[in-house]
């Protein structure tokens, strides 16, 4: 499968419509964002919303968010919520919106892009190891805020 892969600027039906498909594909847990989410998410100038669309008919086939923020010690670049349409996957859809994420991180001055992925997800991890991620030593921690 052939994709391209551009940047979501404005909230449509279609924008509702993918997410809603797609992020339960990623995640049982949490509900996929509704418009005024999405709107939010396109509106932070901290975060780029890539979408990737099958070039054979249009239809948008994954999505991965990159955020790019600075702390004390430098620009970080972070990409979170990868999902790939099972329909499309090993179509090069992952490698397309990985790459376009790493070309925006660069542009913006980021040094290093992170991410995390779950053991589970081995076409995933093999994905990002191809593509010249490496694992690093350190422990990731989550503290959940009531509400």
């Amino acid at each position: 499968m052939s994709v391209s892969v551009s940047v979501a600027h404005e909230v449509d039906l279609e924008l509702i419509s993918a997410f809603g498909r797609l992020i339960p594909q990623l995640s049982k847990s949490s509900p996929p964002p509704d418009a005024d989410q999405l709107a939010e998410m396109l509106a932070h100038p901290g975060t780029t919303v890539f979408v990737a669309r099958s070039d054979d008919d249009g239809v948008m086939v994954g999505t991965l968010t990159l955020v790019v923020f600075r702390i004390p010690t430098g620009l970080r670049a972070w990409i979170e919520d990868v999902v790939v349409d099972q329909e499309g996957s090993r179509g090069g859809v992952g490698t397309a919106l990985t790459n376009a994420a790493l070309a925006k991180a660069a542009e913006l001055g980021a040094k290093t892009v992170e991410l995390t992925s779950r053991p589970s997800r081995e076409a995933a991890n093999h994905l990002y190891r191809k593509l010249g991620f490496e694992i690093r030593e350190t422990n990731v921690y989550r503290f959940t805020l009531e509400g």
